[in-house]
């Protein structure tokens, strides 16, 4: 079978995602790779094919969507060349990760496709959202990689088509204990903005993973630290806790290794207040939005016990993948 994956590059779930699934999609044959965004800090192991800027998402120093930039990089001409020279017709099976250029492709094509990823579970509406739901980001998040079938993962079952998160083997085989220093990854502020709300807490320890820097760097209570995934792995693992966006797959991971988790959804990103809004309900601490009361509300949640979080809906990578060729054996390839 030849497959076709195409990945959103924007922000590095979707590419840690796929690292981790791909040992398990040659099981089922070939698979070429279509990279698409140009703001993922996240080294990539993938056998990409094609690549292309496709539509990335900018932020602010202060966390939230850089919208004129993300307007400035639009092309929309380029894209529709790109969707048109895309050959998903050559393939077997093709999958999305919430790509509208693959998914322009397919219905230009007219090409069976299946949207597999955190994005696709909001085809339900059984998916927790915020109080004020937002029509324009609703129609985003159906219709941006819109597709012959839906298969969602999400921090719990709430539909018939929703699977578990995708925990990275790494993490999965680990045995986590909780050291002296809370792990952070928030890619949406400065580290300048990060360290002037936490170097206040001197007695704590933070290692902040950073896109600014380019080696380990230490200014006071912080280690900033490059991303890197083997880094960010062992420092999560060995946490006593863990501060990031309310984006999936970190938080995600965070439960599963039994972490103390404080999540800020990304201001403007409505996806994350939707994440934001399930968490809630699993243990985690939610802060709505940065302000000058962040160190304060971190010194208070240091002090919370760490929840008791609920694992029993989490499988292995090899039979989330199993589950989903299984369903698009029996829809799109019978």
């Amino acid at each position: 079978m030849k497959i076709f994956y195409a990945v959103q590059a924007t922000g590095n779930g979707h590419i840690s995602r796929a690292m981790e699934l791909l040992p398990y999609l040659n099981q089922y044959g070939t698979v070429d790779v279509f990279l698409s965004g140009s703001n993922s800090s996240l080294d990539s192991t993938l056998p990409v094919l094609l690549r292309s800027k496709g539509l990335s998402l900018f932020y602010t120093h202060s966390g939230g969507l850089d919208l004129k930039r993300i307007a400035k990089s639009l092309a929309p001409i380029e894209v529709y060349r790109t969707a048109k020279s895309l050959p998903v017709e050559r393939y077997d099976l093709v999958i999305n990760d919430f790509e509208a250029i693959c998914a322009i492709s397919c219905r230009i094509k007219n090409k069976a496709a299946v949207h597999f990823g955190h994005q696709a579970s909001f085809a339900s509406a059984a998916v927790p959202r915020p109080e004020n739901k937002s029509i324009a980001s609703e129609f985003i998040l159906k219709h941006f990689a819109r597709s012959s079938l839906n298969i969602g993962l999400h921090f719990r079952p709430y539909d018939k088509f929703i699977l578990p998160p995708v925990i990275k083997s790494e993490i999965w085989n680990s045995k986590p204990f909780s050291g002296n220093h809370i792990c952070v990854y928030l890619p949406s502020l400065s580290d300048l903005e990060v360290y002037k709300h936490i170097h206040k807490i001197a007695d704590q320890k933070f290692e902040v993973f950073s896109k600014e820097v380019k080696s380990v760097e230490q200014k006071g209570n912080c280690t900033f630290i490059p991303v890197n995934k083997d880094a960010f792995n062992r420092s999560m693992i060995h946490s006593a806790g863990m501060i990031t966006n309310a984006g999936f797959e970190t938080p995600a991971e965070a439960m599963f290794l039994d972490k103390k988790l404080l999540v800020v959804p990304i201001g403007g990103q409505y996806e994350q207040k939707c994440n934001a809004a399930a968490l809630r309900h699993l243990g985690p601490t939610v802060i709505d939005k940065i302000t000058p009361l962040f160190c304060e509300q971190i010194i208070k949640w240091l002090e919370l016990p760490v929840p008791v979080y609920d694992k029993t809906f989490y499988l292995p990578t090899a039979t989330i993948a199993d589950q989903m060729m299984q369903t698009v054996r029996s829809k799109i390839l019978h």
